[in-house]
C-alpha cells in the first residue's frame, strides 16, 4: 500500500518494493505492468469457470461476454491485460456435436488515467473433449507496448507540480497513488536517469531560494540570536518533512535506479547534500548558527534557562549533515577548555576545598546531562576529559595541600569520599593522593610518639588514630590495597622514630588492661582491644619474635584461664556466697611481680585451697604462686543512701572489710591487721579517703597519708552510680625500672642482630667492617647503637661463626 503517514527524518533503508492496490481490469486508472506472469486468485478461477459456453457467434454476444469476463477477472497484483492473450477451452455439456466453437472477446480500448492508452488482449475458449477441465492460459505480448506521445513530458509536469506543492505547503492536485504509478511507469521505460536529474534540479532550486533570508538576517543580541536559530531549525524541519513526502512519491525510483547506481546518493541523501551545500556550508549562515549554539550553551552554564529542545534539534541537524565534528565540536571543546581553565584558577583561590570539590562534581554532572539531552554521544569522552583536566588535573597538588589535612583532622567522611571519587577520574590522581596520605599519617603519628608529654595517652591515641585511618580506608578509599599498605609503612616509620618508648608504653598498657580484667570492659571488648594492640605492636621494629611471642602467650593464658574456670565451677561445690575467678599466668610470658604476703580473710583462704587442690590435680608438677597485687574484688556495701557495689583492688578490699569489725582504725592498726607493705598501704588508703569516691574519712584531712592518721567509715557516702570503680593509685615507674625494661628489650633484640650478621656473612663470605655494618642496618627494622652492634660481632667471632682476616683486621671472613 502507498504510505499515508510521515516517518521520522531518517527514512528506513530500501528493502522490498511496495505497490499500490490493484484496480479493476476495465478501470481507466489501470497501470502498465512489467512483462511477468501473473497469478490468478482462486476466486478469479471460480469466476472464470462459471462462464458457460454459448453457441452464439454474433458480435453482440461476443461483446457482452467480453465485458462479463473483464468484470470478473481480478489479479493479486496491479495488473493490466495489455499485451496478454487469454485462451479458454471448454466443452459444452449441452452440445451434442464435437464441433469446436470459438468465441472472440471484443477488445476494449480505454484511456489510462495517466494518459496511457491500453488495449485488451483476446480471450479464446475452445471445447476439446466432453467433460474436459476448463483451462486459462495467459501469455505475454511478443512486443512491449510503447508510451504514447508526450506522455513523458506531461507526466513529469504533474510530478513537478506535486513536488512544488509539497515545497510550498499547498495541496496536491493529483492522487498520490497515481503519482507513484506514474513514476513506476517512467522507470519501467528507462527514463529513470532523466527523472532523477529533473528531481534534483527542482529540489536544488527550492533550497537555493532559502539562503538569502539567512544571510541578511540581523544577528545582534541574545533574542535575535535565538530567533535566528529557530528560523534555521524551522527551515530544517520543513526540509525533512518535504523530502520525506517527495521520496514517498519517487520511492520506486529510489529503490530501483538509485539503488542500482552506487555512485548516486539516495533521494534523502541528495536532499541532505543540497541543504548542506547551499544552507549550512554558507560561511555566514554557519558562523551565525555555531555562534548562536555556543552562546546558548554558555548562558546555560552560567545558570540561565534556555530552549534545550532547540539545541537538540540543531545539533542533530549538524550530525545528520555530517558536519558536527568539523563545524561545532572542535570549537565547543575549545570554548569549554577556556571556560573551565579560568573557572578552576579563580575558584581555587576563592573557595575552600570541600566547597570546590562539590562544585567540580556538580559541573561534571551538568556536562554529562548535556550529552544525554542535546549533544552527540561522540562528544562525551573529550568533553568530560576537558572538565576533569581543567578543574581537577591542573589542581591536584594545590587541592591536597590546601585542604587534605583539614578533611582528615575533622574526619569529613563524605568530603573524603568525594575527593577520592574525583581524583580517581584523573590520571595520576590516586598516586598524588596516596603520597599526601602517607605524609599526613607520618606527620600526625609523629606528634603522638615523639612528644614526651603525651606518654600517658600515647597508646590510646595510637589506637584511636589507627581506628580512624582504617575507617577512612574502608569507607572513603573503598579498601584500596595501596592505601592499606601505605598506612602500614607510615605507621612503621613514625612509631619507630622514638626507640624503646612506644614498646614500653604498649606493654604497660596491656598489663594495666589485663589487670583490670572485666572491671572496665566485657570479655568481648577486652579481646577486641588486645587485637588492636597486637596490630600496633607489629609496627614496632624492636619487638622481635621473642617479644611478640610473649605477648601472644599472654593472650593464650587469658583464654586457657576461662576454660579452667568453667571446669572448676562445674566440678566443685564452692562454699559460702563468694564467687571466685582465677587467672593462671605463665611466668615466662608475664612481667616479674614481687610477691607480697597479706592477711586474707578465712573465707578467701579456704577458696584458694579448694582451687589449688583442683588445679594441681589436673596439672601435676606445677607450682602456683598467688599474686595479691593483681587481685580485685566487688564488694556490696550498705550506706545511708542505700546499697552500692564497689569495684576495688584486693588491698582496698582488705582495708574496707576491717570496718565490719570496728568504727575507727589508725594507720598502724590497719597495717598490722592486713599485712600490706607500708608504701602500698598508704597509696591504698589515699585512694579510699582522698580520691573522688571517699568511702572512708581521714583525720586530719590532707592529700597524703601520714603516721598517726585515723580512718573511719563514711556512712553518708553518696554517688549517682550503683557500681563505683575506685582506682588504685599507681606508683610511678622509677629510673631503675625504666633501665631494666630497656635492658630486657635489648636482650630480646640481640638474637635478631646475630641472625642478620650471620645471614649477610654466609652470603658474602668476606666483608669489610663498614660494609657489614651498613648491610646490617639495612636489614634491621629497629635502631641499634654502633657499640651494641660491635659487641654482637665480637660475640659471633668468639663463638666461631666468623673470624677476622689475618692480613686485614677490618675485614671479616665467614666460618663454614
Amino acid at each position: 500500500m502507498f504510505p499515508t503517514g510521515l516517518p521520522s527524518p531518517n527514512p528506513p533503508p530500501p528493502t522490498q518494493e511496495a505497490r499500490p492496490a490493484a484496480s479493476d481490469v476495465n478501470n481507466d486508472s489501470s497501470s502498465i505492468t512489467n512483462s511477468k506472469k501473473r497469478k490468478i486468485n482462486r476466486s478469479e478461477r471460480e469466476d472464470i469457470n462459471s462462464i458457460s459456453s454459448s453457441p452464439k457467434t454474433n458480435n453482440s454476444s461476443s461483446s457482452s461476454t467480453s465485458q462479463q469476463i473483464q468484470k470478473k477477472l481480478r489479479f493479486e497484483d496491479s495488473v493490466d491485460f495489455i499485451g496478454l492473450d487469454v485462451k479458454m477451452a471448454e466443452e459444452s455439456a449441452s452440445c451434442s456435436s464435437n464441433k469446436t466453437k470459438t468465441v472472440f472477446l471484443a477488445g476494449v480500448v480505454g484511456h489510462h488515467a495517466n494518459g496511457l492508452t491500453k488495449t485488451a488482449g483476446s480471450t479464446t475458449f475452445s471445447n476439446s473433449k466432453p467433460g474436459a477441465a476448463k483451462k486459462l492460459v495467459i501469455k505475454n505480448f511478443k512486443e512491449k507496448p510503447k508510451l504514447p506521445e508526450n506522455y513523458t513530458h506531461e507526466t513529469w509536469q504533474k510530478l513537478k507540480e506535486a513536488v512544488e506543492a509539497i515545497q510550498n505547503s499547498t495541496s496536491i492536485k493529483y492522487n498520490l497513488e497515481e503519482l507513484y504509478q506514474a513514476v513506476e511507469n517512467l522507470c519501467s521505460h528507462k527514463i529513470s536517469a532523466r527523472l532523477y536529474k529533473q528531481l534534483r534540479v527542482v529540489c536544488e532550486d527550492h533550497i537555493k531560494a532559502q539562503i538569502d533570508q539567512f544571510r541578511e538576517y540581523p544577528f545582534l543580541g541574545v533574542n535575535r540570536c535565538t530567533l535566528f536559530l529557530k528560523k534555521i531549525d524551522n527551515c530544517w524541519q520543513d526540509h525533512c518533512r518535504q523530502m520525506i513526502m517527495i521520496r514517498s512519491i519517487f520511492l520506486f525510483l529510489d529503490r530501483t535506479y538509485v539503488l542500482q547506481n552506487s555512485m548516486l546518493p539516495s533521494i534523502w541523501d541528495m536532499g541532505l547534500e543540497l541543504f548542506r551545500f547551499y544552507i549550512i556550508s554558507d560561511m555566514k549562515v554557519q558562523s551565525k548558527t555555531i555562534y548562536g549554539i555556543l552562546l546558548l550553551i554558555e548562558r546555560e552554564r552560567s545558570g540561565e534557562t534556555i530552549d534545550r529542545s532547540l539545541l537538540r534539534s540543531l545539533l542533530s541537524m549538524l550530525s545528520d549533515l555530517q558536519i558536527y565534528q568539523d563545524s561545532f565540536e572542535q570549537r565547543f571543546l575549545e570554548e569549554t577548555n577556556r571556560l573551565y581553565a579560568a573557572e578552576g584558577q579563580r575558584l581555587m583561590q576563592e573557595r575552600e576545598v570541600p566547597e570546590y570539590l562539590h562544585h567540580v562534581n556538580k559541573r561534571l554532572e551538568e556536562e554529562a546531562d548535556r550529552v544525554i539531552t542535546y549533544l552527540d554521544q561522540s562528544t562525551q569522552k573529550p568533553l568530560i576529559a576537558t572538565v576533569e583536566k581543567q578543574l581537577l588535573g591542573e589542581h591536584l597538588t594545590s587541592t591536597l595541600q590546601k585542604g587534605l589535612n583539614h578533611l582528615l583532622d575533622e574526619n569529613r567522611i563524605q568530603d573524603l569520599c568525594l575527593l577520592y571519587q574525583l581524583f580517581s577520574r584523573v590520571r595520576g590522581g590516586v598516586l598524588v593522593l596516596l603520597q599526601h596520605w602517607i605524609e599526613y599519617i607520618k606527620a600526625f603519628g609523629s606528634t603522638i610518639v615523639i612528644n614526651p608529654e603525651k606518654d600517658k595517652t600515647m597508646v590510646q591515641e595510637l589506637l584511636d588514630f589507627k581506628d580512624k585511618v582504617d575507617h577512612i580506608i574502608d569507607i572513603c578509599f573503598i579498601k584500596n590495597e595501596k592505601f592499606v599498605n601505605a598506612m602500614k609503612e607510615a605507621f612503621e616509620t613514625f612509631i619507630n622514630k622514638r626507640p624503646n618508648k612506644p614498646a614500653e608504653l604498649i606493654a604497660k598498657h596491656v598489663d594495666s588492661k589485663l589487670r583490670a580484667g572485666n572491671k572496665e570492659a566485657t570479655d568481648e571488648e577486652l579481646e577486641k582491644m588486645l587485637d588492636k594492640i597486637m596490630i600496633i605492636f607489629r609496627f614496632i621494629y624492636e619487638c622481635g619474635a621473642a617479644f611478640t611471642s610473649k605477648l601472644e602467650g599472654m593472650f593464650k593464658d587469658m583464654e586457657l584461664s576461662k576454660d579452667i574456670m568453667v571446669q572448676f565451677k562445674q566440678c566443685q561445690n564452692i562454699p559460702g556466697n563468694i564467687e571466685l575467678t582465677v587467672n593462671i599466668l605463665t611466668m615466662g610470658y608475664w612481667p616479674t611481680y614481687i610477691p607480697m604476703e597479706v592477711h586474707l580473710p578465712a573465707e578467701m583462704v579456704r577458696l584458694q585451697e579448694i582451687f589449688k587442690t583442683f588445679y594441681l590435680g589436673k596439672h601435676s608438677g606445677r607450682k602456683l604462686q598467688w599474686q595479691s597485687t593483681l587481685g580485685h574484688c566487688v564488694l556490696k556495701a550498705e550506706f545511708k543512701e542505700g546499697r552500692k557495689e564497689l569495684q576495688v583492688s584486693l588491698f582496698q578490699t582488705l582495708v574496707l572489710l576491717m570496718f565490719n569489725e570496728g568504727e575507727e582504725f589508725t594507720l598502724e592498726e590497719i597495717k598490722l591487721a592486713t599485712g600490706i607493705e607500708d608504701g602500698e598501704l598508704r597509696r591504698t588508703l589515699q585512694s579510699l579517703a582522698c580520691g573522688k569516691a571517699r568511702v572512708i574519712h581521714k583525720v586530719p584531712k590532707s592529700k597524703d597519708v601520714e603516721d598517726g592518721d585515723k580512718f573511719s567509715c563514711n556512712d553518708d557516702f553518696k554517688h549517682k552510680l550503683f557500681r563505683i570503680k575506685i582506682n588504685q593509685i599507681q606508683m610511678k615507674e622509677t629510673v631503675e625500672e625504666q633501665a631494666s625494661t630497656t635492658e630486657r628489650v635489648y636482650q630480646d633484640r640481640q638474637y635478631q642482630i646475630d641472625a642478620a650478621i650471620v645471614r649477610i656473612m654466609k652470603m658474602r663470605k668476606t666483608l669489610s667492617h663498614n660494609l657489614l655494618v651498613s648491610e646490617v642496618y639495612n636489614q634491621l627494622k629497629f635502631p641499634v647503637k654502633p657499640a651494641d652492634l660491635k659487641k654482637r660481632i665480637e660475640s659471633l667471632i668468639d663463638r666461631d661463626y666468623m673470624e677476622r682476616d689475618k692480613e686485614n683486621p677490618n675485614q671479616y671472613n665467614y666460618v663454614a
